[in-house]
């Protein structure tokens, strides 16, 4: 792929008071299996999360922004939870993560240690250009581990086969597969952070994609309404 995918991406300005875009996109990665170097500093993120809070309802300040961008998109972040808060109440609850591969084990890290929903696609199913909104009446997919992601109301990035991702669930259509080998990975930033806050979650995510993940190529971008 020469060009990278990221550059035919747009917001809707409706979402500009709550949420911009942050992220990385890598080609020529290769997607194992399992890799132990990325489980291993996972695990080491779990311990420290642990460690710091004894339960869910103590990590309310870190829950905070991303609940605060889905009240401002006027969804209840309680009934619909930000995919980083559910990653981090799941690890204080006791339970164990699910291992599913070298790049989505990665980014699971990052969006726990950042306090920030990812949504991972496959470039090579995504059909540009793509715009990010809030879904329409009707609007869903088949998620990934769900039957069916209603869109309705909810912020979601959409090309021209339809909506294949949001904060929340990703699309079965754009997931990554063990023969992907170009990847898109967004971070929904709350507008209520500052840039910098995006540029310093850039800074460490491209040394640690650059370390443990070893595309042949790869950019970083941010991108408002």
């Amino acid at each position: 792929m020469s060009q990278y995918l990221y550059t035919s991406i747009t917001l809707d300005p409706s979402i500009r008071e709550a949420v911009y875009l942050a992220g990385v996109e890598l080609q020529q990665v290769k997607v194992l299996p399992r890799d132990e170097t990325i489980l291993e500093q996972l695990q080491k993120e779990i311990e420290a999360l642990r460690a710091r809070y004894p339960a869910p309802a103590a990590a309310r300040e870190r829950f905070e922004p991303a609940r605060w961008m889905y009240r401002t998109l006027g969804v209840d972040p309680t009934r619909t939870r930000p995919s980083s808060e559910a990653l981090v109440r799941r690890i204080l609850q006791g339970k164990e993560l699910f291992q599913i591969n070298s790049v989505v084990d990665a980014f699971n890290l990052l969006s726990i240690r950042f306090a920030l929903p990812v949504g991972l696609y496959d470039t090579e199913y995504v059909v540009p250009p793509v715009i990010v909104r809030k879904g329409k009446a009707g609007e869903g997919y088949p998620g990934i581990g769900k039957e069916y992601v209603n869109l309705e109301g909810r912020l979601c990035l959409v090309d021209q086969e339809g909506p294949f991702g949001n904060p929340s669930s990703d699309s079965a259509r754009t997931r990554i597969r063990p023969e992907t080998t170009g990847v898109l990975a967004v971070f929904f930033v709350p507008a209520v952070l500052e840039p910098q806050r995006a540029r310093q979650v850039l800074n460490e995510c491209s040394g640690f994609v650059e370390r443990y993940l070893h595309p042949a190529c790869f950019a970083s971008f941010m991108l408002h309404a």
